[in-house]
């Protein structure tokens, strides 16, 4: 069994599809990628993924060899992250993410907590998914990210924001109107919510609804902010997405408070706590300078 096994494996499970993950992950042939998915599933001894008109999905044995093969693709990332920045020169370095949009807010602090040490570090900065963040923290990629709490990870986090959901609505829609929206309004209209890329934000959505008492079909899930606003503008429908969106949105979107108690999604700072680097630890030891005297969580 080689790496690229679990690799080819992986990519196919999280498209759902042989052919998609053939032409726009891995850059290959749909049969191509199928012989190596058999070759896998011969080497294992049993069948992984079960194949229809609608795609793959997993069989029970699949479900279990998935974790265990993104663990080991984990740890090699992992080692080969360590031996790359073991052969850097001296100067170190603080690699810091963030969930696109909140670096704009974010980003000042950090370099304002981490001003003492500015002179002898490289501050690496980078954008992504709050998903992604997780596993490149996990991998050794970054050593600190701002996130949501991502379940499934083994990861350390400090929850320094928590934000409320407002709902975003084309500039004309009807309900721009009022000044706050009461959850039974997104009945009936076209309901734009987390993808399962976006599980945090999809489970703080449901749990919200549930509590409400309403019940909405969820009619596109997204993965982003920027794809939240686009079909929100295109399909008229409405979204429920952080407060962070309101610094974002363009001429053809606008927000709304919810009515009665929002619910809040919480921002955090995670990190590996097998993670060595000494900025970290003084990153870490000053959070409080970065969440500023007028906030407490």
């Amino acid at each position: 069994m080689e790496l690229r096994h679990l690799r080819y494996f992986v990519a196919v499970v999280q498209e759902g599809s042989l052919t998609t993950a053939a032409d726009r992950r891995l850059h290959t042939s749909q049969p191509s990628l199928s012989r190596q998915i058999r070759d896998l599933e011969q080497q294992v001894g049993t069948e992984l993924l079960s194949r229809s008109v609608h795609g793959v999905e997993l069989t029970a044995a699949g479900k279990a060899f998935l974790d265990h093969a993104r663990l080991a693709l984990m740890q090699v990332d992992a080692a080969v992250e360590a031996a790359r920045r073991a052969a850097l020169p001296a100067k170190k370095t603080f690699a810091v993410g963030f969930q696109t949009g909140h670096e704009m807010n974010w980003l000042p602090r950090v370099m304002h907590v981490l001003r003492d040490e500015l002179k002898s570090i490289e501050v690496k900065v980078s954008s992504d998914y709050s998903p992604d963040l997780a596993e490149a923290l996990v991998r050794g990629r970054l050593d600190a990210a701002f996130l949501r709490v991502e379940p499934g990870y083994d990861l350390a986090y400090h929850v320094v924001d928590r934000e409320p959901l407002i709902v975003l609505m084309p500039s004309d829609h009807r309900l721009t109107a009022k000044q706050a929206i009461h959850p039974r309004e997104l009945v009936g209209e076209i309901f734009i919510a987390g993808s399962n890329k976006a599980r945090v934000l999809r489970a703080v959505t449901e749990e919200y609804l549930r509590r409400s008492g309403v019940n909405i079909k969820v009619d596109h899930g997204v993965d982003n902010m920027a794809m939240a606003m686009s079909l929100v503008a295109s399909t008229r429908g409405l979204a429920l997405m952080p407060a962070y969106a309101k610094s974002l949105l363009p001429w053809s979107v606008v927000s709304r408070p919810l009515e009665g108690e929002e619910p809040t999604i919480e921002l955090a700072v995670g990190y590996d706590t097998s993670n060595s680097s000494p900025i970290l630890k003084v990153f870490l030891s000053r959070l409080n300078e970065l969440l500023g005297p007028n906030q407490e969580h």
